[in-house]
């Protein structure tokens, strides 16, 4: 028997009719889902070595996967960059564990934030897709906040496949993300 993580088995049961009723769609294949998720987190291009080490790690705790070292293409000299070097790292999340850090994301991370109120509703890039940043990766519980290290903030993108903004805010409100001015769905655990 395989195994269907929770968020995406209370997708296929309950968000996806409700999503298909409130779009008017009669199809289950025509109907939004989630693609996946990349995590994405930016590394000055002048820091130390070490430095491009933690937010690997860090990365690779947060999302369950090994990260991909990105290089800089170019060299820009007002920039103090020069071609290789690292500047970024970054995972895309598909499957099974793309649905268990979504879960994580919304119950336990996004409220871990401080000061929170809410995601911007209007973070959409016109294709459907959602991008929002987080300041500290200490709101993961994977992340220890002990030691001296610098915070890690990142850029997190949902990739749907709606194909309106509109049918992608719908799909993540209907499966709890948490935008500002609305109430927040909450997610069902058979706990």
């Amino acid at each position: 028997m395989s195994y269907t993580p929770e968020l995406k088995q209370q997708y296929l049961d309950v968000i996806l009719p409700e999503l298909m009723k409130n779009l008017g769609y009669t199809n289950r294949l025509e109907a939004p889902s989630i693609e996946k998720i990349v995590l994405n987190s930016g590394i000055k291009a002048v820091e130390d070595k070490s430095r491009v080490k933690e937010v690997e790690e860090d990365i690779r705790d947060i999302s369950g996967q090994k990260p991909v070292i990105t290089k800089a293409s170019k060299s820009i000299s007002n920039f103090k960059l020069r071609e290789g070097v690292p500047v970024g790292v970054k995972v895309t999340l598909r499957g099974a564990n793309m649905w268990e850090f979504l879960y994580r994301l919304i119950t336990v991370a996004l409220p871990n934030t401080r000061d929170f109120r809410g995601l911007s509703p209007n973070s959409f890039d016109g294709h459907g897709n959602y991008t929002f940043g987080v300041t500290d990766s200490a709101i993961f519980p994977e992340i220890s906040s002990e030691g001296n290290k610098k915070t890690i903030g990142m850029d997190i993108t949902i990739v749907t496949t709606a194909k309106t903004d509109n049918d992608a805010r719908e799909l993540l409100k209907l499966i709890g993300m948490p935008f500002r001015g609305g109430k927040k769905q909450q997610i069902e655990t058979n706990n």
